[in-house]
C-alpha cells in the first residue's frame, strides 16, 4: 500500500524531471552525498513533532533499533555531526519512508523520492537563505508548471506573535501547528482547534487572527516593525529585520513578484528556528481544472541551526538552511498534463537499428552491430535470425528509433550501409 512500479515511460518521465532539478543544484554549487536508507531509531525520535508517529520501524536485528528515514534533514544533520564537517553546500536525491495513510492521487506514498539542497556553515545573514529561494524559483519556472507562489515566514516573527498575544511558551509549538493548517481550512475551524483542543484562551486565539491573516511583502515588514506590541518583542523584531534584509537580497535577484511574506505560514516539523518558506502551485482555471486540484505544496524548507548541535556529543552548532524539491507530486501533474497530451514519451535512447532485407544475413547484422557498440552508439537489432524487413521498420516506429542501418547483399557487395530516416523514408 502506498508504493509504486514505475513502467518505462514513467521512469522515463521520472529521469527527465530529476535531471532538471539536479542541474540546477550543480548549478549552484553543491555536492552530493548518499546515507544509508536505515537510521538508528533514536536518531530520528522526536524531530518531527505531531508526525513522529509516520516512522517506519525495524525490529531489532543484531542488537540496533532502527528505522526507515522519513526525510534528508535529519540524516544530513547527524552526517555533519559524526563527520565533524563545518560547512558544506550539498544536494541529495533519494526515498524516503513515512507510515502515512497514502493518497496516491494527490502524489502522496509510502515510499518516494525527496530532493534536497542544503546550505552548512556560518555566514553573514539571508545570504543563503536567499539562494535557497532563488532555486525553488529557477526550478518552478524551469519545468513550467504555471504560476506559483513562494510563501515566505520566519519562526522567530511566529513565536513572537504567539508571546505577545499571550500564548505560554510550552504552547507555542502545538499552536504552530494549528496555525499550519491555515491553508487547508478556514480561520474559524483554526480559532476552534486553538481553543477547544490546544487549551488557548479565546482571547489569546484572536489576537493570533489579527497578525495570521496578514500576508505581503516589503511594506507590510516595515509595518509590522512599527508595530506596538510585535516591537517589542526581541524575537519578533530580530526576525522582521532579517525578512526585510532578505526582500532586499530577493528584490536584487529579481523574484520578488513570486514571493509573500504569509504569517501563517507555520510548517508543521519541529526543527526550524528562523525562515521558513513553502512554494504553493496556484489553480489553474479554464484547462482541466481537476487536474492540479489538491496539488498545493510543491516546495518547502527553511532554517534550522539547532538540528546538527542534537546529535554533536559537545553540542557544537552548525547552522543550516535547505530546500526540499517535492518531487512527486511536481510528478504527478506532469503525469497528468503527459496523458492528457496524448504525446508519446519514448522510454529508450536507441539512435539505429541496425536491420537486414533478405535471410542468412544474421553475421553481417551482429557484426555492425558490435562495430557500432564499441563506438559508443546506441543500437538495437531483432533477435530472430531472419527478421522481415516491414517488421523491423515497424519496430523503429514503435519505440521512436530515428534511424535504420540496412545492410542486405547488394550492400555487402558494395562495402556500404544504407542508413534509412525512418520518418521520412529517406535512404542514403
Amino acid at each position: 500500500q502506498g508504493t509504486r512500479d514505475h513502467p518505462p515511460a514513467q521512469a522515463a518521465l521520472r529521469e527527465r524531471l530529476l535531471g532538471a532539478v539536479v542541474s540546477c543544484f550543480k548549478r549552484h554549487g553543491a555536492a552530493a552525498i548518499d546515507t544509508p536508507v536505515l537510521e538508528l531509531r533514536e536518531t530520528l525520535m522526536g524531530k518531527y513533532g505531531e508526525d513522529t508517529k509516520l516512522i517506519y520501524e525495524l525490529q531489532d536485528q543484531g542488537g540496533e533499533l532502527l528505522a526507515l528515514r522519513y526525510d534528508l534533514t535529519v540524516p544530513f544533520a547527524r552526517y555533519l555531526a559524526m563527520n565533524k564537517v563545518n560547512n558544506m553546500k550539498r544536494y541529495h536525491v533519494a526515498k524516503v519512508y513515512r507510515r502515512d495513510n497514502p493518497a496516491t492521487t494527490r502524489g502522496r506514498y509510502r515510499e518516494f523520492y525527496q530532493c534536497d539542497f542544503d546550505i552548512a556553515g556560518e555566514f553573514d545573514p539571508m545570504i543563503p537563505d536567499a539562494e535557497c529561494l532563488k532555486i525553488v524559483h529557477e526550478i518552478l519556472s524551469d519545468l513550467q508548471l504555471g504560476d506559483f507562489v513562494i510563501k515566505v515566514n520566519d519562526r522567530r516573527i511566529l513565536n513572537g506573535v504567539f508571546a505577545v498575544c499571550g500564548v505560554p511558551e510550552s504552547k507555542f509549538v502545538t499552536a504552530c501547528s494549528t496555525v499550519d493548517k491555515l491553508d487547508k481550512v478556514p480561520w474559524d475551524e483554526v480559532r476552534s482547534e486553538m481553543v477547544g483542543e490546544k487549551g488557548l484562551s479565546p482571547e489569546a486565539a484572536d489576537r493570533i487572527g489579527e497578525y495570521v491573516q496578514l500576508h505581503g511583502g516589503l511594506d507590510l515588514i516595515e509595518r509590522l516593525l512599527q508595530d506596538p506590541k510585535l516591537s517589542q518583542n526581541k524575537l519578533a523584531k530580530e526576525g522582521l529585520g532579517d525578512m526585510k534584509l532578505l526582500f532586499e537580497y530577493l528584490t536584487l535577484f529579481g523574484i520578488t513578484g513570486k514571493i509573500s511574506f504569509d504569517l501563517s505560514l507555520a510548517r508543521g516539523l519541529d526543527y526550524y528556528t528562523g525562515v521558513i518558506f513553502e512554494a504553493v502551485l496556484l489553480q489553474q482555471e479554464n484547462e482541466h481544472v481537476e487536474e492540479l486540484l489538491g496539488v498545493g505544496s510543491v516546495a518547502g524548507g527553511g532554517r534550522y541551526d539547532g538540528l546538527v548541535g542534537m546529535f554533536d556529543p559537545k553540542g557544537r552548532k552548525v547552522p543550516c538552511v535547505g530546500v526540499s524539491i517535492g518531487i512527486e507530486r511536481i510528478f504527478s501533474i506532469l503525469e497528468q498534463r503527459l496523458k492528457a497530451s496524448g504525446e508519446k514519451l519514448r522510454t529508450t535512447e536507441t539512435q539505429v537499428l541496425v536491420a537486414t532485407p533478405q535471410k542468412h544475413l544474421l553475421a553481417a547484422r551482429l557484426k555492425l552491430i558490435s562495430e557500432l557498440w564499441d563506438a559508443g552508439i546506441k543500437a538495437e537489432m531483432l533477435y530472430k535470425k531472419d527478421p522481415k524487413l516491414l517488421k523491423q521498420l515497424q519496430y523503429c516506429e514503435d519505440t521512436g528509433i530515428p534511424l535504420a542501418a540496412i545492410v542486405g547483399e547488394q550492400e555487402l557487395a558494395d562495402r556500404v550501409v544504407k542508413l534509412r530516416d525512418v520518418s521520412t523514408r529517406e535512404e542514403v
